[in-house]
């Protein structure tokens, strides 16, 4: 399986919640993870950001943040060009997906802790 470097955008040191999930799967995979949240903390050794950080190489950016709160980082996922943008469950979002499809970026509507468990990450 290749490294897919992924940027976790809603993260969350909550254990209970799917973006906590999701970075502690990754980087037991052996995914490079990188973590914007609300709050600081740290995941499985990730440290979460609170802030845009620099993005090179970001094979994908799995989303858990709701559609509203989205739109201040269109552009900044726009630039980083991600291969892929992973919307989880609640995280649907057209508008957005339209534009990524615009800038030839692929949308996938999916639970990132489903692909990772079924091998299809």
């Amino acid at each position: 399986m290749r490294n897919k470097k992924t940027l976790v955008l809603g993260a969350s040191v909550k254990v209970e919640r799917m973006a906590n999930k999701a970075i502690t799967n990754l980087v037991s995979k052996g995914h490079s993870v990188l973590a914007i949240g609300q709050n600081a903390g740290e995941v499985s050794g990730i440290k979460i950001q609170t802030k845009a950080i620099p993005l090179k190489n970001v094979d994908t950016v799995t989303l858990y943040l709701n559609p509203s709160r989205q739109r201040d980082y269109y552009n900044y996922i726009i630039e980083a060009s991600p291969k892929r943008v992973i919307f989880n469950p609640g995280s649907e979002n057209p508008e957005f997906m339209q534009l990524l499809e615009l800038n030839n970026i692929k949308s996938e509507v999916a639970c990132t802790l489903t692909l990772l468990a079924t091998n299809q990450y």
